[in-house]
């Protein structure tokens, strides 16, 4: 172990980047969908937007509890029409993904995938003038990501993150564990809807956000669309939101926080582990925008 140990502090992060498949997908900008009203866990009532659509006044970088709306989607919401066709999508999206529209007034802009979201089924796309998209547009994704591995830590699983953007984490190796920058860190009890999803590979999992001051306590209401947070006790390997004593995931966060009881800002999972291998540590910066310089 100790000689495994040594070998694993000399070397990087090593990735079988090159051999991961590169596919294209198609999806289009997909039309708000509203469910009203929205009764939180104290009985209250709000008529308030939901998901999907172009979000002009909220996106990536901005507070996940900024918006006065329920699972509010940042910036560019997309699907596939073809209720066949949205699951592989939705598997095959990976966050830091470059996409490209091909149709409209904005084709040829590009911009990148920061989320997906399961249920409603959106990948959540950040454009840089997301005015010149229309509902209907289509965008092309160049999906690579899932297959990714780290070879000299194979028993972390990593999904749901581009190959590219995975490498410019600020990730450091000490005493044979990975040092993973994150802006929070999630208790286990303060997750919610999501759990038990059996393909951690096309969905989120949500904060549990109905009590507030444990929220507070835990610094939870200062996240941030985009921000990387660590998730205690969750090993998200075989199926969303596991508990298991030690086990520690890294998810992205996706959308905005919910009023409904159990729900909460979404995360999507990109590194899991139940040994102790991965630290998360504390850092305001980490977050996807500022690893894609956006």
């Amino acid at each position: 172990m100790k000689k495994l140990n040594k070998k694993r502090e000399a070397n990087s992060v090593k990735t079988n980047k090159e051999h991961v498949v590169q596919l294209s997908i198609l999806v289009e900008v997909a039309h708000p969908v509203v469910r009203m009203p929205v009764v939180d866990g104290h009985g209250t009532s709000f008529y308030i937007p939901g998901v999907g659509g172009i979000t002009y006044n909220f996106g990536l970088g901005d507070n996940a509890f900024k918006m006065h709306g329920d699972h509010i989607e940042p910036d560019v919401s997309a699907k596939n029409k073809d209720k066949d066709l949205n699951p592989t999508c939705m598997a095959l999206a990976c966050i830091g993904n470059e996409a490209t529209v091909i149709s409209g007034d904005a084709k040829g802009m590009k911009g990148y995938v920061i989320g997906k979201h399961g249920g409603i089924d959106h990948i959540l796309i950040w454009f840089p003038e997301k005015e010149k998209l229309a509902i209907g547009d289509k965008i092309q994704i160049k999906a690579w990501g899932q297959g990714l591995e780290i070879v000299n830590y194979p028993e972390i699983k990593v999904m749901n993150i581009d190959p590219d953007l995975f490498e410019k984490i600020p990730i450091k190796i000490k005493n044979s564990k990975l040092y993973v920058p994150v802006t929070a860190i999630v208790p286990a009890h303060l997750t919610g809807s999501g759990i038990g999803a059996g393909n951690p590979a096309s969905t989120d999992y949500d904060m549990n956000t109905l009590d507030k001051e444990e929220i507070k306590k835990f610094k939870l209401d200062k996240v941030r669309i985009g921000d990387l947070v660590a998730i205690s006790d969750h090993y998200n390997g075989y199926g969303a939101g596991g508990y298991k004593e030690g086990a520690v995931s890294i998810g992205v966060v996706v959308h905005s926080n919910c009023y409904k009881t159990g729900h909460g800002p979404g995360m999507v999972i990109i590194m899991t582990s139940k040994e102790d291998n991965i630290v998360p540590v504390l850092d305001k910066d980490s977050n996807i925008k500022n690893y894609l310089n956006i």
